[in-house]
C-alpha cells in the first residue's frame, strides 16, 4: 500500500451513500474531534494509514477499549480489597491479576501502533516514530508500565516465593491509573447517540460513589488491621477476634461503616477509637461533602432537563391568560390562543424551522423535498411545472400546525402568505358581518367549501393582490406548508414558462369556481368573460403588426420586440374608481382586472366601461400620476379619477 506522508487528514463521516443505520453507527463510533482543517483534500476512498498504524476510531479498537474496561473495573476492586485482606491477596486473585496484567502489557504495545490526532494542525498523524516518541516522552508510557508490572511474580523468579505483603499491595495501587480508561468510556457514551444520556450519566454517578465507598471501607479496614492494640479500633471495639473472621464479614463491616458515613446517617455502632482513624474520618467526611454536592448536582440538572419543556410551556400558558384577562379577551379567544400554545409545546419535536435551523441549506432543501415534494406536486396550480422550479418553491415553503377551530387566513387580512394543506381538514367561510371583535362569535357565517389535502388556501388575494376575499377555519389538527407572497412572485418571474402555466392553472381553477364563491368576487365573471375575447383579439393585432413590419422591410416578419406597445396587452392591472386616499366600503373596493391597454385613451374608454364614469388622470397607489403607460408592470394597481 502506498504511503502517503506522514500524517493523513481524517476521513469525512459520510463520504458515500449509506443506510441509515449505517450512518448512525459510523457518526456514533467517531469521536467529533477526528475533524480535517480547513483546505485539507480528502479524497474520496477509504482512509489509508500507514502500514501496521491502527485508526483510534477502528471498530476493533473500540471493542478492545471496551474490553479493558471491564478489566478496569476489576483492578479497581481488587486493589483496595487485596491491600486490605492478605488472606484474599494469597488466593485466586493472584492468579487472575498476572492475567489482567497480560492484557494491559498487551494495550501497551498496541499504543505504539495507534494513530493519534494532532491538535496543532488538526490531522491523523500515523508516522511510526512519531507516535513512539509522544508515547515515550509523555507520562503515560511511565504509568502504564508501572501500573502492570506483576510485582509477586518478580519476587516468585527472584526468590523463589510469592509474596505479598504491605510493600507490594501498597505497589499495586498504581493500577488505579488505569481508570482513566473509564472516564474515556463515559465521555465516549455521552456523546453516543445510540445509548441514553441520562442514563450514561446516572451509571457514572453509582460508578464513582460505589468506587468511593469500596476504597474507603477497605483502606478504613486497613488502619484498624494494622493498629495496636486492635480492641482500640472502630471494629476491635465491638468484636474483638476480628482479624480470625472471615474476609467477607470484615469487608461488609467496612462498607456498612462507609455508606452510613457517606449518607451522614452515623448510627453510632461504629467510631473513630484513635487518632488515625479520627484524621481519616475527617478527610472522609470532607469528602463526602463534595461528593454528595456533585451527584445531587448532576441529579438535579438531569431531572430539570427532563421537565425544562413543561416548565416554559406553563410559564407561556400564564402569561397568554395573564395578558386575556388584562385585556379583557373574549372567551373564544381565550380558547384558540391556549389551544395555539398548547399545540406548539405538543408539536415541538416536529417544527421544521426549529429543527433545521442549524443545518446547511442544501440539506433543509433535500428534507422539504422529501416530505411535501408529492404533496406540492397534486396542487392544481403547480401541475405541469418544471421540477427545477418545483424544487425552488418547495425548498422555501415552510411547515406549521394549527389546532382545530383555529383561522388560518381572515377575510380582508392583507395577502402575505398562501397555504397548501399537507394533513387535516380546513373551511372557506364567507363572514357576513365583520365590523364586530366578536364578529365568529355573534355574527352570521356563510359556509362555502371545504378543503383536503393538496387543496391551496389564500391564493387568490396573491395572485390578484388583493385583500383575501375569504376567512379560512381549521376543522381538525392541520399540518399546512405556506410560501411568501414575495418569494412566490420572484420565482415565477425568473421562470417565464413556468410562470404561463401557473396563469393557465389558475385561470382554469377559477373557471371551475362555485356560484356562491364566484359572487363573493364580482371582477371575476368579467375577468373571465375578457379572457375568452382577450387572446383573439391579440392574435389579430398582432398578425396586423406582423404584415406592417414585412411591408416595412422586415423580410423575417417578426415583430419588434422593442416597442413597447406591442407588449402592453399582455399586461394585466387592476383599476379603481376612486381616488387612492379614499377609503371605500363599496362593491367597488376590490377593483377591476383588465390587460393593459396600447394607449392612454384607451385605458380612459376601458375604465368608462368597466367603472361606469369617465376619469381624466391615472393615479398609483402612492399618488403619483402615470404619464407613460410603458412604466407599469403586473398588477399594478391604477386608480382613474
Amino acid at each position: 500500500m502506498a504511503e502517503k506522508g506522514s500524517s493523513t487528514a481524517p476521513q469525512p463521516l459520510f463520504f458515500r451513500r449509506r443506510s441509515s443505520s449505517e450512518m448512525k453507527n459510523k457518526s456514533a463510533s467517531v469521536s467529533s474531534s477526528l475533524l480535517p482543517a480547513f483546505g485539507t483534500v480528502v479524497n474520496d476512498g477509504d482512509l489509508h494509514l500507514k502500514r501496521n498504524v491502527i485508526a483510534p476510531y477502528d471498530r476493533r479498537y473500540r471493542w478492545w477499549q471496551t474490553f479493558l474496561v471491564g478489566l478496569v473495573i476489576y483492578s479497581a476492586w481488587a486493589s483496595f480489597f487485596m491491600l486490605t485482606f492478605d488472606k484474599a491477596a494469597n488466593g485466586v486473585l493472584l492468579f487472575i491479576d498476572l492475567v489482567v496484567d497480560f492484557f494491559f502489557a498487551i494495550d501497551i504495545i498496541l499504543t505504539f501502533f495507534v494513530a493519534y490526532f494532532d491538535t496543532s494542525n488538526f490531522v491523523l498523524v500515523d508516522d511510526h516514530l512519531k507516535i513512539a516518541f509522544r508515547y515515550v516522552t509523555r507520562f503515560w508510557l511511565f504509568m502504564d508500565v508501572a501500573s502492570t508490572i506483576p510485582f509477586p511474580l518478580i519476587n516468585k523468579i527472584l526468590i523463589g516465593e510469592w509474596h505479598t505483603g504491605q510493600v507490594f499491595g501498597l505497589l499495586n495501587l498504581f493500577r488505579l491509573w488505569r481508570l482513566h480508561h473509564v472516564g474515556e468510556l463515559f465521555k465516549r457514551l455521552e456523546k453516543d447517540i445510540r445509548f441514553s444520556y441520562f442514563w450514561t450519566r446516572l451509571l457514572k454517578l453509582i460508578f464513582v460513589t460505589l468506587f468511593a465507598v469500596h476504597s474507603a471501607g477497605c483502606f478504613y479496614y486497613w488502619l484498624a488491621a494494622r493498629h495496636k492494640p486492635s480492641e482500640h479500633t472502630w471494629i476491635g471495639r465491638l468484636i474483638g477476634d476480628f482479624k480470625q473472621k472471615g474476609v467477607w464479614h470484615g469487608y461488609i463491616c467496612s462498607i456498612y461503616w462507609s455508606i452510613v458515613t457517606l449518607t451522614s446517617v452515623g448510627y453510632g455502632e461504629f467510631y473513630s477509637m484513635n487518632e488515625g482513624e479520627k484524621i481519616f474520618n475527617c478527610i472522609y467526611m470532607l469528602f463526602n461533602m463534595g461528593l454528595i454536592a456533585y451527584i445531587i448536582g448532576n441529579i438535579t440538572n438531569l431531572v430539570v432537563q427532563s421537565v425544562v419543556k413543561t416548565f416554559a410551556m406553563r410559564d407561556s400558558i400564564n402569561e397568554v391568560m395573564r395578558y386575556a384577562s388584562k385585556n379583557q379577551l373574549p372567551e373564544g379567544m381565550r380558547e384558540q390562543m391556549l389551544a395555539h400554545m398548547q399545540l406548539k409545546f405538543n408539536t415541538a419535536e416536529l417544527q421544521q424551522e426549529e429543527v433545521l435551523k442549524d443545518l446547511p441549506k442544501a440539506i433543509r432543501s433535500s428534507i422539504a423535498q422529501h416530505l411535501f415534494w408529492k404533496t406540492v406536486e397534486k396542487t392544481y396550480l403547480f401541475q405541469g411545472v418544471s421540477d427545477d422550479f418545483l424544487s425552488q418553491l418547495v425548498s422555501e415553503m415552510k411547515a406549521e400546525y394549527f389546532p382545530p377551530r383555529i383561522e388560518i387566513i381572515l377575510q380582508n387580512e392583507i395577502p402575505t402568505d398562501f397555504y397548501i394543506l399537507v394533513s387535516g381538514a380546513v373551511q372557506n367561510l364567507n363572514s357576513m358581518k365583520l365590523q364586530d371583535v366578536v364578529t365568529y362569535k355573534n355574527g352570521t357565517e356563510q359556509f362555502l367549501s371545504n378543503l383536503e389535502s393538496a387543496d391551496m388556501a389564500g391564493e387568490i388575494g396573491v395572485i390578484f393582490n388583493i385583500p383575501q376575499p375569504f376567512t379560512v377555519r381549521t376543522k381538525r389538527l392541520s399540518q399546512v406548508i405556506r410560501i411568501s407572497h414575495h418569494q412566490f412572485k420572484q420565482m415565477v418571474q425568473s421562470e417565464s414558462g413556468d410562470g404561463k402555466i401557473i396563469i393557465a392553472n389558475f385561470m382554469e381553477y377559477l373557471r371551475g369556481l362555485e356560484k356562491d364563491m364566484l359572487q363573493e368576487l364580482p371582477f371575476l365573471t368579467e375577468l373571465l368573460a375578457d379572457q375568452n375575447v382577450q387572446p383573439t383579439a391579440q392574435n389579430e393585432e398582432k398578425q396586423n403588426r406582423e404584415t406592417m413590419d414585412s411591408t416595412d422591410g422586415n423580410p423575417t416578419g417578426t415583430s419588434n420586440t422593442s416597442d413597447p406597445s406591442l407588449t402592453a396587452g399582455t399586461i394585466r392591472v387592476i383599476i379603481y374608481g376612486y381616488h387612492p386616499s379614499k377609503k371605500t366600503m363599496s362593491g367597488d373596493r376590490f377593483g377591476k382586472l383588465i390587460y393593459l391597454p396600447n394607449s392612454i385613451a384607451d385605458l380612459f374608454n376601458l375604465a368608462e366601461k368597466k367603472l361606469g364614469k369617465r376619469g381624466s388622470t391615472i393615479l398609483m397607489a402612492d399618488g403619483s400620476e402615470v404619464e407613460d403607460l410603458s412604466a407599469l408592470r403586473e398588477n399594478d394597481h391604477l386608480f382613474i379619477v
